[in-house]
């Protein structure tokens, strides 16, 4: 919301800086769809930072100013995907709900965002993700909750008594995303056949849930 003066005016500095974030945003998103649209096209490997620029009528430099190499733009498609999944279960959490069901549903907001795409994409992405999550956990920092898709889930899960109060559900969170990440990069090579990404992945995380959560009970 704009701050307002006294005498009722908007603060037109106020209104400037909001105007830039809009722009700053709609620049940035430019590029993005820019990069998508000639690599689903021309490849990946096939296309330069140049041909994003010039598709998205920007220079080079304000190219640069968002993303410092072209394969940032990998990392940033695979966290916009990511958070999509992340908000679809966010949403089911809001009213009673089942884990397998809250599982799934993620997992198929994942799969409708993979399949816009060329396989070596969805591939170079993961493994863009993969390098930056070493960045990440390489200079003492940790992840971001939504970069973890059931971190969420997991937590409310526990507190409802649906997983065992002494399982480590920040570390579950972590195994099921690199199920996820792992699923995605064999389904984009063709290894599920005419399985579904959403039906592999999801029996195997509701799968490893129910062994931790039998464990816990038992050590219990």
């Amino acid at each position: 919301m704009l701050a307002v003066r006294p005498d009722g005016v908007a603060d037109p500095s106020q209104r400037r800086a909001s105007l830039r974030q809009a722009r700053s945003r709609q620049t940035k998103r430019a590029l993005l769809q820019a990069a998508v649209a000639l690599w689903r096209a021309n490849g990946y490997a096939h296309t330069t930072v140049a041909d994003i620029c010039r598709a998205a009528g920007v220079s080079k430099a304000l190219f640069y100013f968002y993303f410092p190499r072209k394969e940032d733009v990998l990392f940033e498609i695979g966290v916009l995907s990511t958070q999509a999944a992340h908000r679809t279960a966010h949403q089911l959490l809001q009213k009673p709900y089942e884990v397998p069901q809250v599982i799934a549903a993620a997992l198929a907001s994942l799969e409708r965002s993979m399949r816009r795409n060329p396989r070596e994409l969805i591939i170079e992405t993961i493994l863009e993700g993969y390098r930056q999550e070493h960045r990440i956990l390489a200079a003492g920092r940790q992840l971001e909750g939504t970069a973890l898709i059931f971190a969420e889930l997991f937590e409310k899960a526990q507190a409802d008594g649906k997983i065992p109060a002494h399982v480590d559900v920040h570390h579950l969170a972590n195994v099921a995303q690199s199920l996820v990440s792992e699923g995605a990069r064999h389904w984009a090579a063709g290894e599920y056949g005419e399985r579904s990404f959403t039906d592999v992945v999801a029996r195997d995380i509701s799968a490893f849930l129910a062994g931790v959560s039998a464990q816990a009970s038992n050590d219990g």
